[in-house]
């Protein structure tokens, strides 16, 4: 009798075009946006020039100044300022009139560089100005020095080396964020429509009651249809995996190179697929809940818009989280733990401890919240509109 109940409820969800268009095809087009737009921001600005514009009448010693800097493009014009204004270059440099020949006779020289910080185009090119004329000044200060005598290693008692602890580069971060929140947005969405139109359609539809009356157990009917939305969920969370392998195996490059998992390729994809299950019947009972207590779809699916806003700010969260630095309640808590699994899993981190207490807090989770669900499908009040 459940299974019986449950395909026929699995039968009438993707009869729904609703259930349809969330579950296969929004985890497509949310996917492949995120992907083109994440391996647009990891491909940096190979081969990207930046426009600078200057006096007309510099000199060629000023532009020798930014000679290793193969970005920076000069756009040469009796006024720079209105040529940055007019759109024309992203920064604008001006110098003074006798700014190498001030420098050479130890005199005061001025360099004025207008931009746009809250443009990311023209942050980078201040940037690179800002670092090449830095670099001059050392140069020159150096002269200075070794002009009266002295000792270079007065101003420089030592040197600093920067190294980065995990030789994991940006792509590789970028998609242990961007794999858990569209999967927990993708299954939080592709669930609604279902989970909505099994309680709270059925209330406004008049035809609860007579589900009621027929001779199957209540926790009968309430396991067919939380199996039927659970397996909404598992689908939107396969077909959000799939959608993403597929993509930046075939149409990416920074992102492809960024994922290799070695010998545990196929362990990492077992892992990921089952922790895409754990979470769906997780969610399916958040769902559920929100449709017993909705009595009309719309109301349940008020309900239910706050579960899919809470999968957003875990990741904002697990964000400035070093990988050492994840801890028991970084596993233990739902949502949380999706974040910082799969955090872990694309930097090549296997811990079994951490996996265990991953499935067995969201399936203790899962089991309270769905025991809650009986007891309020149990009472009249709930089922009946």
């Amino acid at each position: 009798m459940l299974l019986n109940i449950y395909l026929k409820e699995l039968k009438d969800s993707f009869r729904d075009r609703r259930t349809l268009l969330l579950t296969v095809l929004l985890p497509i087009f949310m996917m492949s946006g995120l992907v083109f737009f994440y391996e647009n921001m990891v491909s940096g600005d190979e081969g990207e020039s930046y426009s600078l514009a200057v006096d007309s009448s510099i000199s060629e010693d000023i532009t020798n100044i930014f000679a290793g800097y193969e970005t920076i493009e000069f756009v040469k014009s009796s006024d720079p300022e209105k040529t940055l204004e007019d759109g024309e270059a992203l920064a604008a440099l001006i110098v003074s009139p006798e700014f190498i020949s001030s420098i050479e006779e130890g005199k005061e020289a001025n360099i004025t560089l207008i931009g746009d910080s809250f443009s990311q185009k023209s942050s980078n090119l201040m940037n690179a100005v800002t670092t090449a004329l830095t670099s001059y000044e050392k140069q020159v200060t150096a002269e200075r020095l070794e002009a009266q005598g002295t000792d270079l290693s007065l101003i420089e008692p030592f040197s600093i080396t920067q190294e980065e602890m995990s030789d994991d580069d940006t792509s590789m971060f970028l998609l242990a964020f961007l794999v858990p929140l569209i999967l927990a947005i993708s299954i939080g969405v592709g669930t609604g429509p279902s989970a909505a139109d099994l309680f709270a359609g059925e209330k406004e539809k008049k035809t609860m009651e007579a589900l009621l009356m027929t001779p199957v157990k209540r926790s009968t009917l309430l396991l067919a249809k939380w199996l039927t939305i659970a397996t909404v969920g598992m689908l939107t969370g396969i077909v959000t995996l799939i959608v993403l392998a597929v993509e930046i195996s075939l149409f990416t490059e920074n992102l492809k190179s960024a994922v290799s998992f070695g010998e545990n390729v196929y362990l990492v994809i077992g892992i990921a697929l089952l922790l895409t299950i754990v979470y769906a019947v997780f969610v399916a009972s958040l769902q559920m809940i929100t449709s017993i207590i909705g009595k009309t779809v719309k109301e349940a699916q008020s309900y239910s818009a706050p579960i899919m806003m809470l999968a957003a700010f875990p990741g904002m969260i697990i964000t400035n989280v070093g990988l050492n630095e994840l801890s028991f309640h970084h596993f233990a808590i739902p949502i949380l733990n999706l974040f910082s699994q799969f955090k872990e899993l694309f930097m090549g981190v296997i811990d079994y401890q951490h996996i265990f207490l991953t499935f067995g807090s969201n399936l203790l989770f899962m089991l309270v919240i769905f025991i809650i669900g009986r007891i309020l499908f149990l009472k009249d009040k709930w089922v009946m509109n």
